[in-house]
């Protein structure tokens, strides 16, 4: 037989009769009967054609249905039937990883993530039940039942607890912190102790400085009583008439009779050209030794000292009948106990002493480390 029958189970299953081609097997009516009893006994060998592979019109089924031909009629049974033999599907095998200890880390560290999500999981369900159960407020002496989601009934029972707390605890924390010692507090004492006595030191110079200017005014008025000396202008005025100095300011060439008076209105000349300013004004316990003129230009306090700013201050007029008063000393500073008697406005040899005293004093006060 050629032709498939198309009624048998496995021409049902073929795609041309409209089967999935499942079974994939012949038409049952196409089989051998004798298939079975042939493949337990040695084939005949016959001399065959070769098969190519190539050829196109070579037939598999109707090669063996020429091999059955050739069979004995002895071999054949009309009533056998082939019995379908399924085969498992191969389990495709996993190729191992070239390091089996990682594939173990990684399995192990797998796990405990599960056994984490697995035990945070119960964690969550417990509270969601405790939750769901009504308790009772923490607040002292309150009998309410909690709102969901807090452990009070309302604000108030959780302030009244935090202050309890605070009460019972805060006084032996504060205790505990007073007794015992703090190396920055230490620290931080020592400090003060030595910035305290620095203002003790600071506050005894200025009593000093103050007592020194105090004794100052007090000689300015004694050397103003000392009577005047006229004929004493004229003497040594030969000799120093021929001496020279040049000033240290200009440079220029000018006689030691009034070298004093050019090099201090020299000075003052230069100085006015610069200005030291600052933008607050100076408070300070005391006098005020700053001059501290306000410039609406330049919106600036002028920090010089002010007896000896040339700038915003002028020297005082001196009158004819006035002494110079300058104490004289003997062997640089040693105290004789006289003054100077020439009217201030003739004596050369010391022009403006008790201004440069004063400033002297002055700056001591601006600077009492020095």
């Amino acid at each position: 037989m050629t032709e498939d029958c198309g009624r048998c189970d496995f021409c049902k299953d073929m795609r041309k009769f409209g089967g999935p081609n499942k079974i994939r097997q012949k038409c049952r009516k196409r089989q051998c009967l004798n298939f079975g009893l042939i493949l337990g006994k040695k084939p005949v060998s016959s001399p065959k054609r070769p098969r190519a592979s190539h050829d196109d019109d070579y037939d598999p089924d109707q090669d063996v249905a020429n091999d059955a031909s050739d069979l004995p009629n002895d071999y054949m049974d009309d009533d056998y039937e082939p019995e379908l033999v399924k085969r498992s599907p191969k389990k495709p095998r996993h190729k191992r990883s070239p390091t089996k200890g990682g594939d173990s880390r990684a399995q192990s560290k797998r796990a405990r993530k599960e056994e984490h999500k697995r035990e945070h999981r119960s964690e969550k369900e417990k509270s969601r039940k405790d939750d769901d159960v009504p308790r009772q407020c923490y607040g002292p002496g309150c009998t309410a039942a909690a709102r969901p989601g807090s452990k009070y009934c309302s604000d108030d029972c959780g302030l009244k607890l935090a202050t309890n707390r605070i009460y019972e605890v805060l006084p032996h924390r504060i205790q505990q912190w007073q007794s015992s010692i703090c190396h920055a507090d230490e620290l931080n004492r020592r400090q003060l102790e030595q910035v305290r006595k620095q203002q003790m030191d600071a506050r005894n110079t200025l009593q000093q400085l103050e007592a020194k200017r105090t004794e100052l005014e007090k000689l300015i008025e004694r050397a103003k009583q000392t009577p005047l000396a006229e004929d004493e202008e004229a003497t040594d005025d030969c000799e120093e008439s021929e001496l020279s100095t040049y000033c240290v300011t200009c440079g220029h060439e000018v006689s030691a009779r009034v070298a004093m008076r050019h090099m201090e209105k020299c000075f003052n000349k230069y100085e006015s050209q610069s200005s030291y300013g600052s933008v607050y004004k100076t408070r300070i316990e005391g006098d005020n030794v700053f001059c501290d003129f306000y410039s609406p230009h330049q919106k600036t306090y002028c920090k010089r000292l002010r007896i000896l700013c040339p700038e915003h201050s002028k020297e005082p007029k001196v009158s004819d009948d006035e002494v110079c008063g300058f104490p004289l000393v003997v062997n640089v500073f040693e105290h004789t106990g006289d003054y100077c008697n020439v009217p201030k406005k003739k004596c050369s040899k010391h022009y403006c002493w008790d201004k440069f005293r004063r400033a002297e004093i002055d700056m001591e006060i601006v600077r009492p480390e020095g």
